[in-house]
């Protein structure tokens, strides 16, 4: 049992307490980049305050219609949603969401991967990595907020958006799809950039590292309430719960960096 887990009880105890919500079916919608933290802490938070996590994933932002915020803007119903910052100001833009309601839970970075055994070129600096991508043969990105990054500013930034346009590919995530990881994996692609922790725990993959700072976009994982959440009370005592300083190791090993508690 991790150490953890009695903090996390506690934290949970004093959450239920004072949310004072009879136990409810909460319906969280959920991006790939968040989901580890919340698939590991979810059973926790059911067992201590009774609520019961029905859960939907989708990107956090994108042409799918998977998309969180295609999702709302068609009218299906979420209590609470956890997805990139990006992802909720687009929520926040079409009225779609509680005014106030968003509480940030991680910090993330854009990495990058080659398949298991590979050579792990060099992309620590700027220069490195354009070299890194003019050489390599394919490049796979993911269809939600990092891979729209990449395509429409960091290639660009980069000077190397026209050089490669016709070896890359995007790729479609979670849940009909995959994490760019799984290409790499396959051999399929021969580098692979997304979110960190969407990549370091799909086997068949070695990590090389995260992007330069000039290309890497600030980005936050946040939970927010939807306008048509039902069940308020739970949602904000979930978010409560996972933007605690008792879940910071369950971050960290998710491979983002923990936040100050709010």
């Amino acid at each position: 049992m991790p150490r953890y887990v009695a903090c996390l009880f506690a934290v949970l105890t004093a959450v239920a307490s004072a949310s004072g919500a009879a136990a409810a079916d909460v319906k969280v919608m959920i991006s790939a980049g968040f989901f580890g933290v919340y698939e590991e802490l979810g059973p926790a938070f059911e067992k201590s305050t009774g609520h019961k996590l029905v859960t939907t994933r989708g990107p956090s932002v994108g042409d799918s219609p998977e998309a969180i915020p295609t999702r709302l803007s068609h009218g299906e119903e979420a209590d609470v949603v956890i997805m990139d910052g990006v992802g909720v100001d687009l929520l926040e833009q079409k009225d779609l969401t509680r005014p106030g309601s968003r509480v940030p839970l991680a910090e993330s970075f854009i990495g990058m991967v080659v398949r298991a055994g590979q050579p792990k070129p060099d992309i620590s600096t700027m220069d490195a990595l354009r070299k890194t991508l003019l050489a390599a043969k394919s490049i796979a990105y993911s269809d939600s907020s990092s891979g729209t990054y990449l395509s429409t500013i960091g290639f660009k930034k980069l000077g190397v958006a026209d050089e490669i346009s016709g070896k890359t590919r995007k790729v479609r995530g979670p849940p009909s799809g995959e994490p760019v990881a799984a290409v790499v994996a396959r051999g399929e692609a021969e580098i692979g950039f997304q979110q960190v922790p969407e990549l370091i725990h799909v086997p068949g993959i070695d990590f090389v590292g995260t992007v330069p700072s000039e290309v890497q976009p600030p980005t936050l994982y946040v939970g927010a309430l939807p306008k048509n959440s039902q069940q308020p009370d739970a949602a904000i005592a979930l978010l409560h719960f996972l933007s605690s300083a008792d879940v910071a190791a369950v971050i960290t090993k998710a491979g983002m960096r923990p936040l100050p508690p709010h």
